[in-house]
């Protein structure tokens, strides 16, 4: 990565990490992949009962086929044949993973849902949510954050899980009520009530969708 870029990205990620704590939320950069994932275990204690609710970016740096060879309880959500129990058991999750589909970059987070079982974790249930999220993700403030989320995010989704919505053959948000839609619930998490509950890791890379 370019010197520039990867200087630009360390600084706009202090100015996020201060940010989430003013939100009650904590923040850690790392410089790459692999940092992500050595402070990502970090926060997870051998152990722990952990699933997620999709996002790409957990997969990229290596998170979830660190927690199935590791000493955890990882919940598959993929490999169960009753997917409602497993979404129900990330509610009693001690670590839900997830990412963010943007951020501002004063710690909003924005997230958009089909199923909403992503979103309804992140808003509560699980004892720890851990996000994982790629610079390529800030943005400058929560319009901003909607619209890559609803412009690139959900395009990109819809086409990867073979949709039929309108974003997924023209690559851009129609505020559709298609049955495939998946832009059913938006999370706007401006501050989290629960101390220690809510860990960003913001990544030097470009991640997910």
């Amino acid at each position: 990565m370019d010197n520039n870029i990867f200087k630009r990205n360390e600084l706009l990620a202090q100015t996020v990490i201060k940010g989430l704590a003013s939100r009650n939320m904590t923040g850690y950069y790392a410089k790459d992949k692999e940092e992500a994932l050595s402070l990502a275990l970090s926060l997870i204690p051998e152990g722990s009962t952990c699933t997620m609710g999709g996002g790409m970016s957990v997969h990229e740096i290596g998170l979830v086929k660190a927690l199935k060879e590791g000493n955890y309880n990882f919940i598959d959500r993929d490999q169960m044949e009753d997917k409602r129990a497993a979404m129900l058991a990330a509610y009693d999750a001690d670590v839900f993973l997830a990412s963010a589909n943007a951020m501002t970059n004063d710690g909003v987070i924005v997230n958009i849902d089909g199923n909403s079982n992503r979103v309804s974790a992140i808003a509560q249930g699980p004892k720890k949510v851990l996000l994982i999220v790629g610079m390529n993700k800030i943005c400058n403030d929560v319009d901003g954050a909607l619209k890559r989320a609803r412009n690139v995010a959900a395009p990109t989704n819809a086409q990867r899980f073979g949709l039929s919505t309108p974003c997924a053959s023209t690559g851009a948000c129609f505020n559709c009520k298609s049955p495939d839609t998946i832009c059913c619930q938006f999370l706007i998490t401006r501050y989290s009530r629960h101390k220690d509950r809510i860990h960003v890791i913001l990544v030097n890379d470009t991640l997910g969708y």
